[in-house]
Parts: structure tokens; sequence; C-alpha cells
């Protein structure tokens, strides 16, 4: 009868070490996504001559400063689109294209929405170089026609 009885006690004793660890497991994950969740930045909604809808997320991954964006962003139906960043100083740097062609037909730089293919794809994140001090607007820039086409803010310069 003793020996049941330490048996039972061993028993609960492990389940209640394990219960232990995987409820501070799972306090450590929420606090890394609650503190990643704090380290993002959200832009103002893209507004503009044909971007109007979606906004723009900052993060950080360790050293690298990444934008994304939202999943309610439409890409514009324009030639050549691209990601232009503003920094604080005004600065203008030209980031590439948004859109990005995959193993399709070569129709390269006057690829629009309509022309994608399956294999096509809206390049939604991008990292920004070591050289991009901070970031204060994100534009959506036709490169084919040299204009903005939408603009978003960050209520502070990020990074």
């Amino acid at each position: 009868m003793h020996n049941r009885k330490q048996i039972v006690i061993t028993a609960l004793t492990t389940f209640a070490v394990i219960l232990a660890l995987g409820a501070s497991s799972i306090a450590q994950d929420k606090m890394m996504k609650d503190d990643k969740m704090m380290a993002a930045h959200h832009s103002t909604t893209f507004k503009g001559k044909a971007v109007n809808g979606g906004h723009v997320i900052h993060s950080k991954e360790g050293k690298i400063n990444i934008l994304t964006l939202s999943d309610d962003f439409v890409a514009p139906g324009s030639p050549d689109p691209h990601w232009q960043v503003v920094d604080s100083k005004g600065t203008v740097y030209d980031l590439g294209r948004l859109l990005v062609k995959g193993t399709g037909d070569g129709m390269g730089a006057n690829m629009t929405p309509a022309d994608m293919k399956p294999s096509d794809k809206l390049k939604k994140q991008i990292r920004l170089p070591a050289y991009v001090k901070d970031v204060a607007k994100v534009i959506i820039y036709c490169a084919w026609a040299e204009v903005d086409l939408g603009e978003a803010s960050f209520e502070k310069p990020v990074m």
C-alpha cells in the first residue's frame, strides 16, 4: 500500500512539473510575439493616384529592417511599379520593382497586374539596405511614367 502511494505522488509531481514547463513555454512564446508586435510600426493608409488602400509594416529581424505590405494592399495597374522610401532628410531611395517576374514569358519591365502570370508575384516584403538610415514615407512609384502612384507615411521616422 505504501509503494502505491509513492507511485501516485511521483506521478502527480511529474504531471505538475510538465504542466509548469508547458505554461512557462507558452508564456515565453507570448512575450516574444508581444515584443515583435511592439517593434512593428504601421504606416498610414496608402493614398494617391492609383494606390488607395493597404499600409506598410516596418519590423526588425535582428539588425535587418523589413518593410511589408499589408494583406489588403492591391498592386496598381501601372506598367512598372517600384518601391521607394523617403528618409527624414527627404532623400528618396528606389528599392526595386513591386512586381517580380517569375519564369513566365519575358515581358520584363512593362508588366502590369493584368499581365501577371501565375509564376509572377507581388513583392510584398523588402529588406532595407544599410545605407537607408530611416524611413519617413513609403511611395509606390511608376518608373515607366515617372509618377507617384500612392504614398503612406509613418508617424515618426522608423528604424
